[in-house]
């Protein structure tokens, strides 16, 4: 199985307050997370890895995984590079911080060029738009799903 990211927009109170779902893995390893964000977290974050050149390191942060900051989620994705021939990690957590036996937690990282991350970057300033209902990404491939349509197959 190829790495991926997937994220999915559900109609919320957009275009302020976005429902995103979060499915991601690195062929091994993989995990969901359903969250909301401002709708600006998108472009924001987008813009950083359209511009991620391989020397600096990346971060978004939405909620912790703290029981008293009474947080409904926490998501972590961190970029770096991880030698110096353009090739680099990233890296997601997440958390839905039910009690158990509910909670759900994952933790892995996808390795990609920094191309692939600029990829990223781009699709997530165009899917910030709020015209498609998912972007899918993989390592060497990228897509946006303009109607609404079933799960995407991983």
């Amino acid at each position: 199985m190829n790495p991926y990211i997937i994220i999915r927009r559900y109609l919320y109170e957009e275009p302020h307050h976005l429902n995103l779902k979060l499915n991601a893995s690195n062929g091994r390893t993989s995990g969901e997370l359903e969250y909301y964000c401002n709708a600006s977290d998108l472009e924001l974050f987008g813009n950083k890895l359209a511009g991620f050149s391989g020397r600096e390191k990346l971060e978004y942060i939405l909620g912790s995984e703290r029981l008293e900051d009474r947080f409904a989620h926490f998501l972590k994705i961190e970029i770096f590079a991880i030698d110096s021939r353009g090739h680099s990690a990233v890296c997601i957590a997440m958390a839905n911080n039910f009690n158990p036996p509910n909670r759900e937690r994952s933790e892995f990282c996808i390795t990609a060029d920094v191309a692939d991350i600029n990829r990223l970057g781009s699709l997530m300033i165009e899917f910030s738009r709020l015209r498609h209902f998912a972007l899918e990404w993989r390592v060497q491939t990228g897509s946006l799903l303009e109607e609404d349509e079933t799960e995407p197959n991983q």
